[in-house]
């Protein structure tokens, strides 16, 4: 492949799938700093990744995959640099002209909380929700994380409800401290 096709290729594929490259680095980072870092790593690793790109998957298949291992790695190699540091998660959120400023607020407050209880689940999980999020179909999901459909639907089933268990220990907690 041609260095100004690939580059052309990449920008494409780039504006068509940011938003899954941004999700994955926010769920699997600490800081907004952090995630845009992430974010950076993932995209080297796809630059890199893009001449062996076979055309057996779909491009956002492909990109999905490469955002994936490239983060569960990122929070391998973290952890052992970041041992006692205590997560403090920050989540941006992109606020509509029409949004009053309560709603925003509460808007933000539930992703927030959404993402630090996503952070709390084992990477497989982390990466399924991404994925579930994204709205992609079991079996794209299957194709991304290289497992069958039904495995998809067991671990995803037991992801949400691990996610549910969190969110209402969170939802509990908050309360009490309201009190």
């Amino acid at each position: 492949m041609l260095e100004e096709d690939a580059k052309s290729i990449f920008v494409d594929w780039l504006e068509k799938h940011q938003a899954s490259i941004v999700q994955v680095a926010r769920a699997y980072t600490l800081s907004s700093d952090e995630s845009q870092d992430l974010a950076q790593e993932i995209l080297l690793q796809a630059w890199r990744s893009l001449p062996r790109f076979r055309g057996q998957a779909s491009p956002s298949t492909w990109f999905y995959r490469v955002a994936l291992y490239t983060a569960m790695n990122w929070k391998r190699d973290d952890q052992r640099r970041r041992t006692c540091q205590q997560p403090l998660l920050e989540v941006q959120t992109i606020a509509s002209a029409s949004a009053d400023s309560i709603q925003q607020a509460e808007h933000r407050e539930t992703l927030e909380q959404l993402y630090k209880a996503i952070h709390q689940l084992p990477q497989s999980d982390v990466a399924l929700v991404l994925l579930y999020l994204d709205e992609m179909s079991y079996r794209e999901m299957a194709s991304v994380l290289g497992i069958s459909e039904s495995n998809v639907g067991v671990r995803l089933n037991r992801a949400k409800n691990a996610l549910s268990r969190l969110l209402n220990v969170e939802a509990s907690e908050a309360q009490q401290h309201e009190s």
